[in-house]
């Protein structure tokens, strides 16, 4: 699939200089694509293609300590948790005047898109959620999973220490990459597809917001008190009510794929879950056709 020549423009929240790529029809649907981490927007260029292909417009935001993303101000907390990611791609949509889009994501960015969707679902024409329910319940973070699991997670508790912070200092690139291959062990990118990420890393809040956000979600920092209504609501672990589908890669190493089995619970609008077979953590770049096919069958829900 041909890479479309997206058009990177930057637009002021308020608290934010936000880069993001936009493309596609201006009169088609606004489709708001969101990356995870340790990953980028470039992660998008083939399932952006194949989405504007089917007349649909695409905004591809870096998001906050990423890219040429910037604070507007030094003394801004360089806050990681969901409530901010949230309510940073609330205020894009205001930014831009969208009124209501498709939101698709993973990671974080899945994160972001579901946090918008169960809190401001009149801003919503559909989701698409890479591995379901994406909101946290930071409350219950101190509850320990099973011992796979929390291996798994060692970058979380590697994070919470001053040697974490100064390896993903010194190592980022070297660390992400390392990410990119434990999450997806069936994905054989190359050293062109990760090059074209690394740069993105090189912001100077990446280190910051990074390690806030794995530390505010097992209780480790206090978060931004602008936030502490939004997660007072997140905490309740609110239902979505926009159409939804979710996709989750088979070959997932982070988030199993059994993780959401019964996610279903948290959704009641339309929803449909679909497993990717040989697919890991960062699906719309494993496997784009089928990312951009969701996407769009929401977009086509929204125009019929």
């Amino acid at each position: 699939m041909e890479i479309v020549l997206a058009e990177l423009s930057r637009v002021k929240t308020p608290l934010l200089d936000m880069a993001y790529e936009h493309s596609g029809p201006d009169s088609g649907v606004p489709v708001i694509l969101l990356h995870g981490f340790p990953y980028d927007i470039r992660g998008y260029d083939d399932a952006v293609a194949r989405i504007n292909a089917a007349g649909f417009h695409t905004i591809v935001p870096y998001l906050r300590g990423y890219g040429p993303t910037r604070f507007l101000d030094d003394r801004t907390l360089r806050s990681g948790q969901q409530a901010a990611l949230g309510q940073d791609l609330r205020e894009l949509m205001d930014a831009l005047r969208i009124d209501k889009a498709v939101l698709a994501g993973y990671d974080w960015g899945g994160r972001a898109a579901c946090v918008v969707s169960a809190l401001w679902p009149e801003r919503v024409h559909g989701l698409v959620s890479c591995t379901g329910y994406n909101i946290q319940d930071i409350p219950n973070s101190s509850r320990p999973a099973d011992p796979v699991q929390e291996a798994r997670m060692w970058y979380v508790w590697y994070f919470h220490t001053e040697r974490g912070r100064n390896g993903l200092t010194q190592n980022r690139a070297a660390l992400a990459k390392l990410l990119w291959k434990m999450w997806s062990p069936s994905w054989a990118f190359d050293d062109d597809a990760f090059n074209r990420t690394a740069p993105a890393f090189d912001n100077d809040d990446f280190v910051d917001v990074v390690i806030h956000s794995y530390m505010y979600r097992t209780g480790g920092v206090a978060g931004d008190e602008r936030y502490a209504a939004i997660e007072a609501q997140l905490a309740a672990q609110p239902a979505i009510d926009v159409p939804t589908i979710v996709l989750h890669g088979a070959d997932d190493n982070i988030t199993p794929v059994g993780n959401s089995e019964n996610h279903g619970r948290h959704f009641t609008s339309d929803y449909e879950r679909r497993v990717l077979a040989g697919i890991g953590h960062n699906v719309p770049q494993e496997a784009p056709e089928e990312f951009a096919k969701a996407v769009i069958e929401l977009c086509s829900r929204r125009v019929g």
